[in-house]
């Protein structure tokens, strides 16, 4: 029988997934490391019964399993050949929870995050917190043993896990839990699983061993260093009653915890939860001049018993500086510090916490450390705080080039006392190689982050970073530290555990490793016997970057694929929509990785670097990967990296129909704009035709759908007949851009808006322009586009200033200025482009600067209450905010504006009314949007500025939801 042939009789036997094609095999092929490795297979099991039989083919086909989750670890723990086993889909509930004794039993793929939301209202959480936990899994988790940001008081997983249900590499199942001695020992004598009992005695005859244990208690790291993760936790076993007279009772689980699985499959874990922390918590923000001064700081700090310090350099706070989201988290940064330390208290008395803050900051100033040290408070506040530290990751992605910042010695840690001399060696070392680094993350337990600048692409950087592995190594064991603090070993440092821990504990791991996996089953090439680790890189070292004439200008990245390459795995775009935010919808509706970002890059950074074909872009496989990404431009914001995927998209667009044609679907979208003109002679005929299911079939769209009827009258005829002028002195001269939606579509918007600036005293001229080149952009006819833009560009430079701005209403068309024309233009017209961007305005946006200074207050409007719930839209929220939209609803005195906390609607332009797309645009509008406009208040009114998510709102609903501006011009005096 074929390999494939096998795997389809395994497919039909699983009640979950599973693919042998080269895309799903290519997605799963790489984590968030440098690594890369093609797998036989991906599965994603439904049942533990899934789990078994996947084991049971692998044994008897002599292969491998690789048990995945996220998919964020950073040391290669999930890349390999064997079959990659992806529990995070659909092994994800919360079994039970027992709030009196605090536990709860979840399966392996729960997320973290999700997991503290549900705990919270109970006032419990889950201690240890990783900075992926939005989408990391607990399975992941227990597997690295993570600690993440509050590790000093909250310890890792380890100290949390209770039990665990596990299917061993013989296919048995069996459960791990507190052992008395007697409970021990059965398990040794007469237990009729022979491979259980070998895992027992394995560990007995070891452990009992006075020599091993002096082995173990004089080579491994320092116990004093929590955060150690080198090899197997025998370290932490040996403390236990069945080998010392004092210690706890022996558990399994705390072996499992770290252990990568390599040694068993867990499908069920009992976790210990504790109470939330005090409801007093604050941030201590201290700003140093240099790294080195913070490192002092860290040691008086620590004095204090705070619940987290966490180190945040320069370079961090600089990148940080160019993201959309963390540029917004920068709020409390006061110059341009060296370094900074985030040093965060919980007390039940406020007091405490002031007085404690003081005391600090006053004590760092004797000692001549630091110079500003804000206390930030309140939950937003510190949210916002954390969530510009814990993007550090993605932000380090944004350095153009290739050299990157690399993980590698990024894990290591040594007790906090060394640092400083550990810190000033490690310099000396970088100095010395002629590398430079970055500092960042949790130095209150001894442990920072270094990311080097590497160039994997060069075979000289290398050679480079396994010397640079060999020196950390023999620096990290001269200050008896732990070469993997909380990323684990994976291949990325499994090498170095013999010289970290000694030949003879060395050989007592692979021992441990033969006992639980005879046949080297789970995740084979991990912690032991790992290859090389300049082996199975992501890149070919030597091998040519491709290079391409693009339309869209991707020079700031030096070039297209640059663009793709600025992802780095971390998967941000995998969280769910119970965490909120847009990133990325159609992962959230569908927990599919071929439906993330991140498999979106991942697939067009491979099949483009690995291009044997004579047209590159000639690849049907990214073709329909970018199909189901609905250009939300979510990425471009949330993705610490801003990877901005609809970008990529349309330009890869514009290649394959250059090679392929354009599909006549995509044409009659594009060109919209342009047959409704036509449409508009016949309009009566045109709204009749244009919402029958023979029309809809015969494009490709779903009958399902309402397609928008043209409106009574054009804007542009309307205004024809002259604006009205203001009813008083004027305020200001403003330019409406008539787009292509308002103008056919909904007139009666626009009219509304002008008669609305009118009465509140503006002037308003509508400019000569052709239209934003939107629906182009988004089926990828970008050299139209282009064309558009610069013919706009060149319209309105001149007479759109900061006192003349351009004003929009449909956020999807006026934001094109800001966000597409100034990398898409060219002639010489960028300057100009950026300079009409910055003046390009959504018509809220406009508002409420004006109420800002005063121009505009709520006397102009209505007295009456109202309450008025609003979605914003995906661009909105990606390229400028939803702010001015709230504070803009909020004029009229007794209006309350609440933000429905929906991402994408799940219309997305076209996409949703193409057949193939509704049932997932649906399943996006319930994720959240729909059921809060039914859940509505009847008198309640729902807003969008979005002329898509309004009609999206309508067909998920059956309710009509206004524009802002109807809603303003409503609540006129």
């Amino acid at each position: 029988m074929t390999t494939t042939a096998k795997f389809n009789e395994l497919k039909d036997q699983l009640d979950g997934d599973l693919f042998i094609d080269n895309v799903q095999r290519v997605l799963y092929s790489t984590d968030a490391s440098q690594y890369k490795e093609m797998p036989l297979a991906v599965t994603k099991p439904k049942t533990v019964g899934d789990i078994k039989k996947i084991i049971a083919f692998a044994r008897e086909n002599n292969t491998s399993i690789i048990p995945r989750g996220a998919g964020t670890s950073l040391a290669g723990q999930v890349v390999g050949s064997g079959i990659v086993v992806d529990i995070s889909k659909y092994m994800n509930r919360i079994l039970e929870f027992n709030q009196k004794e605090k536990y709860v039993i979840i399966e392996p793929g729960v997320v973290l995050a999700e997991l503290n939301q549900f705990l919270a209202p109970h006032g419990l959480q889950f201690g240890p917190e990783t900075s992926t936990a939005n989408r990391c899994v607990v399975g992941g988790m227990l597997g690295n043993n993570s600690c993440g940001l509050h590790s000093l008081v909250y310890g890792s997983v380890r100290e949390h896990i209770l039990e665990v249900d596990a299917i061993l590499s013989d296919g048995s199942e069996t459960t791990f839990k507190p052992l008395s001695k007697e409970e021990f020992r059965a398990k040794m004598n007469g237990n009729p699983n022979a491979l259980e009992k070998a895992i027992y005695t394995n560990i007995f005859e070891m452990l009992s061993d006075p020599s091993n244990q002096h082995e173990i208690r004089e080579k491994f790291p320092d116990p004093r260093v929590t955060r150690r993760n080198m090899g197997y936790a025998i370290d932490v076993l040996m403390d236990f009653e069945v080998f010392s007279e004092e210690g706890e009772r022996f558990n399994f689980c705390k072996l499992l915890a770290g252990s990568e699985g390599t040694l068993a499959f867990s499908t069920r874990l009992k976790l210990n939860v504790i109470p939330l922390p005090p409801k007093h918590r604050g941030l201590v923000c201290a700003h140093f001049e240099t790294l080195e001064e913070s490192i002092y700081g860290n040691l008086i700090a620590l004095k204090y018993k705070p619940t987290a310090i966490e180190l945040m350099d320069d370079p961090v706070m600089q990148a940080a500086k160019q993201n959309i989201e963390q540029r917004k988290n920068r709020w409390f940064v006061q110059g341009d510090p060296g370094a900074m330390l985030m040093i965060e208290f919980s007390y039940e008395n406020e007091d405490e916490l002031t007085s404690t803050a003081e005391k600090l900051a006053n004590e760092l100033k004797e000692a001549g450390l630091g110079y500003h040290y804000p206390l930030i408070t309140g939950a937003e506040n510190i949210k916002r705080v954390w969530a510009l530290r814990t993007a550090g990751l993605g932000l380090l992605s944004n350095v153009p080039g290739d050299r990157k910042g690399v993980p590698g010695i990024e894990d290591t840690a040594v007790h906090p006392e060394y640092l400083p001399e550990y810190i000033a060696d490690l310099k000396k070392v970088l100095e010395k190689l002629g590398l430079s680094s970055i500092y960042y993350a949790h130095i209150a337990t001894g442990e920072i982050h270094f990311r080097p600048l590497i160039n994997f692409k060069d075979p000289k950087d290398v050679e480079l970073f396994d010397t640079l592995m060999n020196e950390v190594a023999a620096l990290v064991k001269k200050y008896r530290g732990s070469m993997s603090g909380e990323h684990g070993d994976g291949r990325a440092r499994g090498k170095f555990i013999p010289f970290m821990l000694g030949e003879k504990n060395y050989q007592l791991i692979k021992s441990v490793k033969k006992a639980w996996d005879p046949d080297n089953i789970f995740n084979p090439g991990k912690i032991v016997d790992t290859p090389p680790i300049t082996e199975n890189l992501r890149v070919i070292p030597g091998k040519a970057i491709p290079d391409y004439d693009t339309s869209f200008d991707f020079s700031n990245n030096r070039g297209y694929f640059r663009s793709i390459e600025k992802c780095n795995g971390s998967g941000d775009c995998r969280k769910s929509s119970k965490i909120g935010g847009t990133l990325c919808p159609t992962f959230m509706a569908t927990r599919d990785e071929d439906k993330s970002t991140r498999g979106r890059a991942n697939i067009l950074r491979e099949y483009l670097y690995n291009n044997e074909k004579e047209q590159a872009f000639d690849h049907r496989e990214i073709y329909d990967i970018l199909d189901l990404c609905i250009s939300c431009k979510a990425c471009k914001s949330e993705c610490p990296s801003n990877v901005d995927m609809a970008k990529l998209k349309a330009e890869f667009l514009q290649h394959y129909y250059d090679i392929h044609g354009i599909p006549l679907r995509s044409k009659l979208v594009a060109y919209l704009p342009r047959l409704n003109r036509l449409a508009m002679v016949f309009r009566p005929i045109s709204n009749l035709m244009m919402n029958t299911s023979l029309l809809k079939k015969s494009i490709g769209f779903s009958t399902k759908r309402s397609v928008p009827s043209l409106s009574k009258i054009t804007l542009n005829r309307w205004v024809g007949n002259g604006i009205p002028k203001p009813e008083s002195a004027t305020k200001g001269k403003v330019y409406l851009f008539n787009d292509e939606f308002t103008n056919y579509n909904e007139s009666d918007i626009g009219i509304k808006a002008i008669l609305l600036l009118t009465k509140l005293g503006y002037e308003v001229k509508i400019p000569v322009t052709k239209e934003s080149g939107r629906t182009f952009l988004s089926k990828g006819l970008v050299k139209t586009a282009q064309k558009i833009a610069s013919e706009n560009v060149k319209l309105l430079k001149d007479i759109i200033t900061s006192e003349t701005p351009l004003i929009g209403i449909e956020p999807s068309a006026i934001l094109a200025f800001r966000d597409e024309y100034p990398e898409l233009v060219k002639d010489g017209l960028q300057k100009d482009a950026e300079k009409l961007g910055e003046n390009s305005l959504l018509f809220e946006e406009f508002i409420a600067k004006e109420a800002e200074k005063g121009n505009i207050d709520s006397t102009a409007f209505s007295q009456e209450e109202r309450k008025i719930l609003i979605h914003g839209h995906c661009q909105q929220k990606a390229v400028a905010s939803t702010d001015p939209t709230k504070r803009m609803l909020s004029l009229p005195a007794n209006y309350t504006v609440d933000e429905i906390p929906s991402g994408c609607c799940g219309m997305a332009g076209s996409f949703g009314y193409e057949k193939e797309h509704y049932d997932l645009s649906m399943k996006i509008g319930e994720m959240v949007l729909f059921p809060a406009v039914r859940n509505a208040e009847a008198e309640t009114i729902v807003s969008a500025p979005g002329t898509s998510c309004r009609h999206q709102i309508k067909d998920g609903t059956g309710k009509k939801a206004l524009h802002p501006v109807e809603v303003l011009y409503e609540a006129l005096a």
